[in-house]
């Protein structure tokens, strides 16, 4: 897989030891156990997988040169590059400005650009319609365009199916950019509609069987199908796709549903005929990810902590999977653990921050999970880890640990 230069502000070496090491123990990605760094009464266990993903460091190698290539220029993102706030911030002292927010508002009117502009596709990919805006200022939107490949296969994919007559249902977050620039690409070649979770499958699937009227449908639905989309017909024959960051889990349990539907609906001898096979559309780095958090919560621990941008989907489902078995504090960087006795953690659902006094237990011996979700850069876990390790004296066996990872 391509490599990418990331600038190093944003690397580890304990971090960038540790997981060279653990890839050439475990070259298929077989083992999911944590990797233990052990200090004795501290005992801090990360998962296997964590961090930048092949998307994100592509996103941020493009950024990087487009700055480089076009000094003197306005340079303009659609939205963020990914949500990490450091990386956010850095290109914006860069001088890099951004036309929207993450909800699709308008930040700086499109009507400014002209045509000697530079603007970035972000990560998540954009729509068709912001695109075709973008081209009618004379800029080469695809010139910059950091587009995850993994969300530009979803849309393949959604292509692919849509040429047999299949409509897509997009499982993601309704309001998130890469959600809305998938179903934008998928709705241009077929009926489309987002499902924001299982409760929503459920509804879509009763209505399906006939069990609800179309006016209950509209009322779940309505502004997240797309135009001209007639359910009495579009919904015979569905393919599922997916926000790729989504917890790769749900996305299955929610295909594994609709399929039932439609087998009860039409019988499993014509499955094929209306049921699309769409499972190679799941990110792997989101799979390692959560199949990382999946066998580090298997490690008898005390808290775990998990860092991400609070906007970060892929992060708030590691959040999630955490939360299940051990108190969780969701925090974005260093600067959230305040002290030994207090943590700014965030909530994962609202967005809303809150500081917790007493989260470190007052005992002897203590042990901490982390992970980090796919726009986090290394280095901010690290400099956690310095925090915590010197609130027990122990920070000085951080070189000797980099040492031993690097030989």
């Amino acid at each position: 897989m391509k490599s990418f230069e990331v600038p190093t502000g944003y690397r580890s070496n304990l971090i960038s030891a540790i997981k060279q090491k653990r890839k050439e123990q475990d070259k298929l990605k077989k083992d999911f156990s944590p990797t233990l760094l052990d200090f004795g009464h501290l005992k801090i266990y990360l998962a296997r997988h964590f961090g930048f993903c092949y998307g994100v460091e592509n996103a941020i190698n493009i950024a990087y040169k487009t700055i480089e290539e076009n000094q003197g220029k306005r340079i303009f993102l659609l939205s963020e590059m990914i949500h990490n706030p450091q990386v956010n911030a850095d290109l914006t002292k860069r001088g890099v400005q951004f036309l929207q927010d993450t909800s699709g508002n308008e930040l700086i009117p499109l009507d400014t650009l002209n045509a000697d502009d530079v603007v970035i596709i972000p990560a998540f990919g954009t729509t068709l319609e912001l695109e075709e805006k973008i081209i009618q200022k004379g800029i080469d939107i695809q010139k910059y365009n950091t587009t995850c490949p993994f969300v530009e296969k979803v849309w393949n994919r959604s292509e692919q199916i849509a040429k047999k007559g299949y409509s897509i249902i997009i499982h993601g977050k309704p309001k998130h950019e890469e959600t809305r620039a998938t179903f934008s690409h998928a709705a241009a070649n077929t009926p489309s509609i987002v499902v924001n979770d299982m409760e929503e499958a459920k509804v879509l699937g009763a209505f399906i069987l006939g069990k609800i009227d179309l006016a209950s449908f509209e009322l779940q639905f309505k502004g997240r199908y797309s135009k001209h989309f007639n359910p009495t017909k579009d919904l015979d024959k569905i393919g599922v796709v997916n926000q790729t960051t989504q917890l790769a889990t749900d996305t299955q349990a929610i295909s594994d549903y609709l399929k039932s539907v439609i087998i009860e609906k039409f019988g499993s001898e014509n499955i094929k005929e209306h049921f699309a096979d769409t499972r190679d559309t799941l990110c792997y780095a989101t799979n390692d990810n959560q199949s990382a958090v999946i066998g580090l919560l298997e490690t008898s621990a005390d808290l775990a902590i998990v860092m991400g941008g609070k906007n970060s989907s892929n992060s708030s489902h590691l959040v999630e999977l955490c939360e299940q078995k051990l108190p969780t504090y969701f925090i974005d960087d260093a600067s959230k653990v305040i002290s030994k006795d207090q943590i700014q953690k965030t909530d994962w659902k609202n967005k809303e921050s809150v500081i917790v006094s007493d989260y470190l237990p007052k005992k002897e011996n203590i042990s901490i999970l982390m992970t980090s979700g796919a726009s986090c850069p290394d280095a901010v876990v690290e400099a956690v880890i310095h925090k915590i390790t010197s609130y027990y004296g122990v920070e000085d066996m951080l070189k000797e640990m980099e040492a031993i990872w690097s030989n």
